[in-house]
This record gives structure tokens, C-alpha cells and sequence, in this order.
């Protein structure tokens, strides 16, 4: 067996009441890496477990939503349970609970049936479900209530109880580019470099790129590239937290000069330097610094 299918998964089963937002919390967590399936049948839960902890399908971290609508399905969760505890991994069950009066509201405003009490009324199917998913509750290591809940403070329960100190970092993305192929369309920061003399005019400098040492040098000796790194680096990293609080995970920082290939590479290269030395998460990306050095040759 590989070294990975040593490795302990943490597996979640996400239940709870119907309303109460158990497919925000399951998208929340497949934000946070989680690998997600949503409505499998009980029966094929402890399968799809073993599947996971395959060396050529290892997952670390999987979550898997149930609950009422697959009818007599559901009933085969607790053999299921039982199977999960005497398997290598780590288990645990978040139920979303939330009070009746809320979930008929819910249910009211989105002018759905609920899926037990079918066409029915709403609060006897809310009560029935709850009566049958009682036992479930019980044997949960995680309940949120919800019924004061927005979609921004559920997702922050589910972050402070399954994310880890990294999937909390804000990710900066740093993408050098070229003006005459167009803006990154993905960018939400966009900064010009052309406010730097082009090393493409600099005798012995046209055909190297910002990767070189001598473009390098030659755009980082200017005092202006120097203050604009500077202030671009303590922006991103004051800014981060706050980008975190209002739930924006990615940060995409678009560099671009003329082409692509010496001004933004190179300040791009910089940029990342520094905010990987301030203990960002931090990638880096040079969407034409190829495709200039093909048109050159």
C-alpha cells in the first residue's frame, strides 16, 4: 500500500432538517477542500469510504449529505454509521437544526413543498422529520442551529469548525500579462507597469525576459518600481483579513505591460517574493510570457 493510503480521511456525514441549510453547509465545505456528494444512498456511503481511501483515489478530507428525500433509503444510515466506526478514518456527523416557526417561513418564501409532508402542510412534515431524524441528532458531534442564521454566518460556523489555519489565509493569485492580448478577465486588481522604461529598447535586454537577471535588475533599479512594490505589498497585506471577513477566499492581482514579457514578469516575479516572504499564500503565473517567445522565434 502507498503512502497515502495510510493517511487517516476525515469523513462527515452533513444531515439535518429540511430548510434548515445543509446544502450551504456542504458547499462551504467543498470551498474548504472537502470532496462532496450530496444525497447518496446510506447503503453505498461505507463503499464510497473505502473508495476515498484508495492510494489512486485518496481523499483527506469527504463529506457526504443525507437526509430525508430518499425516502426508505434513509433508514439504512445508522447500519452505515455503524459500518464507518470500524473503519481507518475519522468520523464525525453535523446536523443543521433550526425551529419550526423558521423553517415554515422558509419554506413559505421559497413556495416549496416540504419533502416529507409532500403536498400537505408544512409544519406537520417539519415535525415528522424532525421525530425520524431525532436519533441522528443525538449521535451528531456538530449542531448548528440556524434560525438566526444568514448564509454569512453559517458558512463562518462551518469555517470554525472544519477549516484549517491554511483554508483561512487568503490565496493572492498573481498573473503578469500583456495590454495588447487584453485585461485578464478574472483579475480584480489590475496594475500598469508601463510607468517603467521597456527593456525591450535596452540594447542586449529585447530577447531575454523578465525571468532573466539582467531584466530583473534593470526594472528594480528604478526607485518608482521600488515604491510601487512597497505600497502594493503592505495594501494586499493589510487588506487581507478584511477580504476574509466579507467571505472572498482569492485575490487575483493582474500585472501587465506592453507585451507581457519583461516589465510585468519581472515586477510580478518581485511582487510575489515579497508577499510569500510576509507569510501569504501566494501563487504566480505569466499568461504570455510563452506565447511572446514563440511569436519571437
Amino acid at each position: 500500500m502507498g503512502v497515502e493510503g495510510k493517511k487517516t480521511i476525515r469523513f462527515t456525514i452533513v444531515t439535518g432538517l429540511s430548510g434548515a441549510g445543509r446544502s450551504s453547509a456542504l458547499r462551504r465545505l467543498e470551498d474548504i477542500g472537502y470532496y462532496c456528494v450530496d444525497n447518496l444512498m446510506p447503503e453505498l456511503i461505507p463503499a464510497f469510504a473505502e473508495l476515498c481511501m484508495q492510494p489512486g483515489h485518496f481523499r483527506g478530507k469527504v463529506a457526504a449529505a443525507v437526509d430525508t428525500r430518499m425516502g426508505d433509503f434513509f433508514d439504512s444510515i445508522y447500519a452505515a454509521i455503524d459500518t464507518l466506526k470500524g473503519m481507518a478514518l475519522k468520523l464525525d456527523i453535523l446536523f443543521l437544526d433550526a425551529s419550526d416557526e423558521e423553517l415554515v417561513k422558509r419554506f413559505k418564501e421559497v413556495r416549496r413543498n416540504h419533502p416529507v409532508s409532500g403536498s400537505g402542510e408544512i409544519l406537520t412534515g417539519i415535525q415528522t422529520e424532525r421525530l425520524k431524524l431525532q436519533p441522528l441528532k443525538e449521535m451528531a458531534n456538530h449542531v448548528i442551529d440556524t434560525t438566526t442564521y444568514n448564509v454569512m454566518k453559517l458558512r463562518r460556523a462551518v469555517d470554525s469548525l472544519y477549516s484549517t489555519e491554511d483554508d483561512n489565509r487568503l490565496l493572492v493569485s498573481i498573473l503578469s500579462f500583456g495590454y495588447k492580448r487584453g485585461i485578464p478577465i478574472d483579475a480584480d486588481m489590475v496594475f500598469d507597469m508601463r510607468f517603467i522604461e521597456n527593456p525591450f529598447y535596452v540594447p542586449g535586454l529585447k530577447e531575454k525576459s523578465g525571468l532573466d537577471d539582467e531584466v530583473r535588475g534593470f526594472v528594480l533599479s528604478f526607485h518608482r518600481a521600488q515604491f510601487f512594490l512597497s505600497q502594493l505589498s503592505a495594501m494586499v497585506t493589510a487588506l487581507a483579513p478584511h477580504f476574509l471577513s466579507e467571505d472572498k477566499k482569492q485575490l487575483v492581482i493582474g500585472i501587465g505591460c506592453t507585451g507581457g514579457m519583461h516589465r510585468s514578469v519581472a515586477m510580478a516575479e518581485e511582487l510575489f517574493k515579497r508577499l510569500k516572504e510576509a507569510g501569504m499564500k501566494v501563487t504566480l503565473e505569466h499568461r504570455d510570457l510563452t506565447l511572446e517567445k514563440t511569436v519571437q522565434t
